[in-house]
């Protein structure tokens, strides 16, 4: 890995953090690929100077992507959003962004190219999201055939807007009426995931090619992650669990929102199991075995306890 150059596209973010921080440490030459290089500059101190470089780039302008690209030995793309706004869409970065990163990383003579998915991606989801990620996923293999596409379950982590979402809901109210409560995830630890996607462009058959389903140690109920996040932070509140219609209701209304806490796509998603797919490649394939939440859990939920860092269990 020692001076080889990775650019990442949206490095900036949750996972991408924890991918250019494991990049610098095996020595290699970071670009970071954001549509704001300004609100990027916390990574720099990640790696030595000059290891970690930041570059204007958005993934519905192909020229900045090839200026962002040339001279690349691989390239891993993270950029997803959770909701549309504006012409930031499902459609304009996760399957026509998608598609624009792996053709121009062929073109420019790319080595490794690791593209991050979702669970449940797939063409016939009535979740917009989920297609856009599936049509993404096709368009890559289409353009760089020897691409390594990982699909993680919910992430989980400090920065997390899971857990951290949801312990400031289990602070400011008496219960917690929610859509899906009996709907399965498998929560997979951020760092875990950037493991496995610094693993991959190192290359190889076992990658090049695949699809990887990551998921933690863990398949519980988004009632039962509720109730051991509960379990951590000392407040305990009645889960409720809401009928899809009232959700759909809700979600109508809340979409329209900034920054909205829910969406009828993502009651749509909610509907279905986020879980690891029977027979499907996973952590094991790269040597991780992954960590549970129950592990993870204490690392950050401690600023959500009564008296924070001095609340005795």
């Amino acid at each position: 890995m020692a001076q080889r150059l990775v650019t990442v596209f949206g490095g900036s973010g949750f996972v991408g953090r924890y991918i250019v921080e494991r990049l610098a440490k095996e020595g290699a030459r970071v670009r970071v690929a954001v549509r704001h290089p300004n609100e990027a500059l916390f990574l720099k101190p990640l790696g030595d100077l000059g290891q970690i470089q930041l570059w204007a780039a958005n993934l519905k302008n192909e020229q900045s992507v090839r200026r962002a690209i040339h001279g690349a030995d691989a390239v891993i793309n993270l950029v997803g959003i959770l909701y549309n706004s504006g012409g930031q869409t499902f459609r304009a970065l996760q399957a026509k962004g998608a598609a624009c990163v792996a053709r121009v990383a062929a073109e420019e003579g790319v080595q490794q190219l690791v593209h991050l998915s979702a669970i449940g991606a797939a063409m016939d989801s009535a979740s917009k999201y989920a297609r856009t990620k599936a049509e993404g996923e096709r368009a890559v293999l289409e353009a760089f055939p020897k691409a390594t596409i990982l699909r993680p379950s919910v992430v989980v982590g400090a920065e997390d807007g899971f857990f951290n979402r949801f312990a400031k809901l289990i602070k400011l109210f008496p219960l917690l009426p929610i859509p899906g409560a009996e709907t399965k995830f498998q929560p997979v630890f951020v760092d875990d995931v950037a493991r496995a996607a610094v693993t991959a462009i190192h290359g190889g058959e076992p990658f090049e090619g695949n699809v990887f389903e990551l998921g933690g140690p863990q398949v519980l109920s988004l009632r039962a992650l509720l109730e051991e996040l509960m379990d951590h932070i000392g407040t305990h509140r009645p889960v409720i669990g809401l009928p899809w219609w009232v959700a759909t209701l809700q979600a109508t209304f809340m979409q329209m929102l900034p920054n909205p806490p829910l969406t009828r796509d993502q009651v749509t998603l909610l509907k279905s199991d986020n879980v690891v797919s029977p027979g499907a490649m996973g952590f094991e394939a790269f040597g991780i075995k992954p960590l549970s939440i129950t592990a993870v859990l204490p690392r950050y939920s401690t600023q959500y306890k009564p008296k924070g860092q001095f609340h005795l269990s």
